[in-house]
């Protein structure tokens, strides 16, 4: 007798991920970052201004720099979201 569900492709792929999670394969969670999002006078719409780490959210906004903030944890390899707009160049 058939076991229905727990037969066919699905049921072998789950078989699969699982002995190779057991032998300590797979990808590996991406290591996550605290990202810092907010509005500055120079650039209004919503932008990626730096790493946690680097900047401090708090102090920005107590002193005006910068508006609408907050932070978002993403990987490092995600690139951040810009606002559209290209630096602009001296001559």
């Amino acid at each position: 007798m058939a076991k229905g569900y727990a037969e066919g492709p699905a049921a072998e792929e789950a078989e699969r991920r699982l002995e190779e999670l057991e032998r300590g394969g797979g990808a590996p969670e991406p290591e996550l970052r605290q990202a810092v999002y907010g509005s500055t006078e120079e650039e209004p719409e919503r932008h990626f201004i730096g790493w946690r780490d680097d900047v401090d959210p708090d102090e920005l906004f107590a002193s005006g720099k910068a508006w609408g903030i907050f932070v978002r944890s993403i990987a490092p390899a995600e690139p951040a979201r810009s606002s559209g707009r290209r630096p602009k160049r001296t001559p």
